[in-house]
């Protein structure tokens, strides 16, 4: 699992610079909306990040749980981990959020294991499985 350490030194400290450099607006293939039409037709995120977000939306389109997907909650936003002094991986836009309201940070994931499994196949980890739980989170597994 990758950490602000991690971050820090392959993208460098969340800035204007490291967002030029490693950020892009991403456009979400027509054929994803169609299929996911809460997933925004642009996400602006980590350049990192396309190739593993398509992949497990295409995995929620061929295992037929798109259903599952109530809410898109957003990828990038320089901040820390709520409650922390560290800053949160959404500060380099290498993370995701879906399905925010019926999975709170801290409360039991209301996240069924076949959706979960779409973006692990992916290379994402889940915060629905740390201590502290965070549901709604999907984050790379590694940079």
């Amino acid at each position: 699992m990758i950490g602000t350490t991690d971050c820090i030194h392959k993208y460098g400290e969340p800035t204007p610079a490291m967002e030029r450099k490693f950020l892009t607006l991403w456009d979400v293939p027509d054929w994803i909306n169609r299929e996911i039409p809460v997933i925004p037709n642009k996400i602006y995120c980590n350049k990192d990040l396309i190739e593993p977000l398509q992949k497990a939306f295409e995995n929620i389109i061929e295992r037929c749980l798109q259903d599952e997907v109530k809410t898109w909650d957003g990828c990038f936003n320089i901040r820390l981990i709520r409650g922390g002094k560290t800053w949160s991986l959404h500060s380099w836009a290498v993370a995701i959020d879906i399905n925010a309201a019926w999975n709170q940070l801290g409360k039991e994931p209301q996240m069924s294991k076949e959706l979960v499994k779409c973006f692990t196949d992916a290379g994402f980890t889940w915060g629905g499985t740390w201590s502290r739980k965070d549901g709604m989170h999907f984050q790379l597994a590694k940079i």
